[in-house]
């Protein structure tokens, strides 16, 4: 299964249990690790572990690979990996605090520059 199949697995599943704000980041020229990074935001820790739960059982259901998730424990900020596709799943105090968009965007425009 290639990025782009991945990614549109993980959105619908993130879009399934209602995630919100999902942003989807093409990095593959920021990184050799992946080359997609997905954000999405739950209301609540328990939708936190909801949508990454689906996003992986989605992924997994198609024939793709999940190397591993973390976080799980605490429920605030969920990270599942599928190979190409990274998926960032997180409560809304978390996404603020870490921006994740802005980081990896600024080293998008300086790496331009």
């Amino acid at each position: 299964m290639n990025a782009a199949e991945t990614t549109r697995i993980a959105v619908a599943a993130l879009e399934e249990i209602k995630g919100k704000d999902i942003t989807v980041l093409q990095v593959g020229h920021l990184t050799p690790l992946f080359e997609t990074m997905i954000i999405a935001t739950g209301d609540s820790s328990r939708q936190v572990k909801a949508l990454a739960d689906n996003v992986r059982e989605k992924i997994k259901e198609a024939g793709g690979t999940v190397l591993g998730t973390e976080g799980e424990t605490a429920s605030e900020w969920i990270l599942v990996d599928a190979v190409d596709v990274i998926v960032h799943v997180m409560h809304p105090v978390a996404r603020q605090h870490y921006n994740l968009e802005e980081l990896w965007g600024a080293a998008a425009k300086a790496r331009a520059a």
